[in-house]
């Protein structure tokens, strides 16, 4: 399995495409926007007009989209993915999305005679480029075990969840906790801002608790100097609250926590910071508080 078609070239499918291209396969790319191909193509690959073209000649249809929608309008769509596969292929979805997707993808490539895993992954802009994300899949383990090859390039870890939609589980619990992080940070930063605290002297024991999160790290740093530069957009963030939440429900699964912090996510969207980094959610309750952490 050496010719690879990749499909999406947004944050992190441009850092996943580059980082194959590196590790010596043969690239088809496509991208509804076919400028991002350029860096790509002077690199090697080789830029389809069309998803169908792109995949007519791959052994492995790779791609990662912003949500379901974007998902459903690829591979079922006019000239998409389904009109261009071949038995025999391998598809592998690295997107977030609904596990119902997911079986919906698995169905229809089963009927051309295609496998197909979900393997969404954790990790944003930085980790996709460097390699360094942590990709969870769904699926036969025997396909997993297949292309392990060409997702050990993109990943830190590697972790198979068990059969189709698993990956896409996994991936909805983890970034509940992202969101919870996240909010959590925002409000002990905002209380200890109006107690009178030092942000920075918080996150300096925050460095070093036993509850002490990476996450903390990095989104601490980044508050403190206000950069809310786009890894992983709000929007996006807001977009899988919605999914955690419809999943939750189809398995009527209580999420009181996830359920008010999606109302403050919807609340920072709505006031236009739907396009800076996830971490501008603080922003939203920074309002309600009247005070700025990491203001100088």
């Amino acid at each position: 399995m050496q010719h690879i078609a990749y499909l999406g070239l947004g944050i992190m499918g441009s850092g996943m495409a580059q980082n194959l291209l590196k590790s010596g396969y043969k690239l088809t790319v496509w991208n509804r926007h076919g400028d991002r191909c350029k860096p790509l193509v002077e690199q090697g690959a080789t830029q389809a007009e069309t998803p169908a073209q792109a995949v007519a000649e791959a052994d492995v249809v790779m791609y990662c989209l912003g949500d379901d929608a974007a998902v459903e309008s690829l591979v079922f769509g006019q000239d998409g993915v389904l009109l261009g596969v071949r038995a025999g292929q391998v598809a592998i979805d690295l997107s977030t999305v609904h596990p119902k997707t997911s079986h919906r993808e698995a169905a229809a490539y089963a009927e051309k005679q295609v496998e197909f895993l979900d393997a969404p992954v954790f990790g944003s802009r930085n980790e996709s480029a460097a390699g360094g994300l942590w990709i969870v899949v769904g699926g036969k383990r025997k396909v997993f075990e297949q292309v392990k090859p060409i997702l050990e390039p993109l990943s830190e870890s590697l972790h198979y969840m068990g059969e189709t939609g698993k990956g896409a589980a996994m991936k909805l619990t983890g970034n509940l906790i992202v969101a919870a992080q996240i909010e959590a940070l925002a409000e002990s930063l905002i209380l200890a801002t109006k107690a009178g605290l030092n942000p920075q002297d918080v996150l300096d024991v925050l460095r070093v608790v036993d509850f002490r999160s990476p996450l903390f790290d990095g989104v601490g740093a980044a508050l403190m100097k206000r950069d809310f530069s786009t890894s992983f957009a709000l929007k996006w963030m807001l977009k899988d609250a919605n999914l955690i939440a419809q999943f939750a429900q189809d398995l009527n699964s209580p999420i009181p926590a996830a359920a008010a912090i999606r109302e403050n996510l919807k609340a920072a969207v709505n006031q236009g910071w739907g396009e800076e980094n996830a971490s501008a959610l603080v922003k939203a309750l920074e309002a309600q508080a009247g005070v700025t952490v990491g203001k100088t």
